[in-house]
């Protein structure tokens, strides 16, 4: 699918960042909080969930379930470092509507099912869903392409990084 990514070429310094959650894959700027649409933490996109479910974005190691279960960051084989923040404020639940299926250092694979999250029963609660996906690492490359602007599902790239 991506014939870049053959080895002996130039570009297999490439590293593709899949859709973590199956959505609307949105540009930062449209995130309704300045951390994260300001790019504070890192370059990154944004997903509207379609349904409550979050996947691994990368082959690599959960580096950290956040003890409220609404983020989970992960370091990928290559070294990206990517946070998935399932919505905004979520902090605030202390861990309610979210059940995690992995704890930190778990070893994942691309499409790993990491996290569940109850939709309704957040966007109750007042909650935006729109999940942000960082890079936290964004120095450490060349350049992140970032791909929006339209509906994702976890096979799909979302970023392209290049070191």
């Amino acid at each position: 699918m991506f014939g870049f990514l053959k080895k002996g070429n130039a570009t297999e310094n490439i590293e593709i960042i899949t859709a973590p959650i199956i959505g609307e894959a949105v540009e930062s700027a449209q995130i309704n909080d300045p951390t994260f649409a300001e790019e504070m933490l890192g370059k990154g996109i944004a997903i509207r969930p379609e349904i409550g479910k979050m996947f691994s974005p990368v082959d690599g190691t959960v580096t950290m379930v956040f003890d409220t279960k609404h983020a989970v960051s992960f370091t990928s084989e290559k070294g990206a470092e990517v946070l998935v923040h399932v919505g905004l404020d979520t902090v605030n639940l202390k861990g309610e509507h979210y059940t995690a299926h992995v704890k930190d250092g778990d070893t994942v694979k691309k499409g790993d099912l990491i996290l569940e999250f109850d939709m309704e029963k957040i966007k109750e609660a007042g909650y935006d869903l729109i999940t942000p996906i960082v890079i936290c690492n964004t120095d450490d490359y060349q350049d992140i392409e970032t791909i929006t602007g339209k509906a994702v599902n976890t096979e799909d790239a979302v970023m392209k990084l290049k070191a």
